[in-house]
């Protein structure tokens, strides 16, 4: 697996990349439903996606993340260098996603294996993450990785109830 940068080419993705990346956003229904970014999970659109990424790649500290694996693109991940309170030191993981066709093979651990290393050599000494309180899947996912639950609080863009989780990134002896 290996990870590159999303760079719009002049404000815009290409077609062929919009076509993956609302095929792996569409494949993860049981996320959306849960999630509600989407107005119907059962019909995620182009333009939807489009519109979400173009959202994130506003913010300055943030940075969007394709996993390919075998040429496919597996998945997806939106990070924040900096969150937004200042009283927190830690870089964000705001999404991580990967292709539901593929779950269980081992893509997730892997993804935010490489998502933790690019923060390590960027030298920060851990790392953050919001999981809805109603994704036991996904909180069971992340603490399998390490991470440990240090707060419960509503989400800053819709509310939502989340768990927020912290993992100390280890260096690895020089």
């Amino acid at each position: 697996m290996f990870l590159e940068r999303l760079v719009p080419a002049d404000g815009a993705l290409p077609g062929e990349l919009l076509t993956e990346l609302t095929a792996l956003y569409a494949s993860n229904h049981a996320f959306h439903s849960l999630s509600g970014e989407f107005p119907d999970p059962d019909d995620i659109r182009p333009e939807q996606v489009a519109t979400a990424l173009a959202d994130d790649l506003a913010h300055p500290d943030a940075e969007v993340l394709l996993a390919r694996s075998e040429g496919r693109l597996v998945g997806i991940a939106i990070t924040l260098a900096h969150h937004p309170d200042p009283a927190d030191p830690d870089p964000w993981i705001g999404l991580l996603m990967v292709d539901a066709t593929l779950h269980g093979r081992g893509h997730g651990r892997q993804f935010a294996t490489l998502v933790e290393d690019g923060f390590r050599k960027a030298g920060r000494t851990a790392v953050r993450l919001a999981v809805l309180e109603n994704n036991p899947k996904a909180l069971a996912f992340w603490t399998s990785l390490g991470y440990e639950v240090i707060a419960h609080r509503p989400d800053r863009d819709l509310g939502r109830p989340c768990a927020v989780l912290r993992k100390e990134l280890n260096h690895p002896p020089a």
